[in-house]
């Protein structure tokens, strides 16, 4: 009788957390945040380069401010900005279906984030243009991205929320 009584007890005890409150709020906002953001940078200064003279000014070798890095560059910020947004939208549409797959595209997009903010690091220091008008922020973005990382990543892989909302 008695351990009926405790099986009982246990049966009324509040389920695990789960669902897409908590910590997973902070990160919702993120994704949206971020495809806003590079929106705005798209349409604000990476569609306008390439219709521009602007193009031409940085890109024919006969320009006083032409560098060889510069179309690469251009267009690689700008695929990599688009693919970025697709996949924020991926990642959403999977978020709010509570799909298995959530933790792992989100160890992606934070780790792409990192990769992808080191490499246009790089790139950019190549440039002596860009190297010139550097006032530290890229560097501090690439740093603040190793944070995020060190942070949301762990949460993804050790979260009992996420374990309960997304592989369970």
């Amino acid at each position: 009788m008695e351990t009926n009584i405790q099986e009982k007890k246990y049966d009324r005890l509040p389920l695990e957390i789960s669902g897409l409150g908590g910590w997973l709020i902070l990160v919702q906002i993120g994704l949206y945040l971020t495809i806003v953001v590079i929106l705005g940078q798209l349409f604000l200064y990476s569609f306008p380069i390439f219709g521009s003279e602007t193009w031409e000014l940085l890109t024919s070798p006969e320009s006083e401010y032409y560098h060889p890095l510069w179309a690469p560059m251009i267009v690689f910020e700008t695929v990599y900005n688009i693919a970025f947004v697709l996949f924020c939208g991926l990642i959403l549409f999977h978020f709010y279906g509570k799909r298995k797959i959530v933790p792992k595209l989100m160890i992606i997009f934070y780790g792409a984030s990192l990769a992808i903010g080191i490499v246009d690091l790089i790139l950019m220091y190549q440039i002596p243009a860009l190297l010139e008008m550097e006032d530290g922020s890229s560097l501090r973005d690439t740093i603040r991205s190793a944070i995020v990382c060190a942070v949301w990543i762990p949460y993804f892989i050790k979260s009992r929320r996420v374990r309960n909302t997304f592989i369970r």
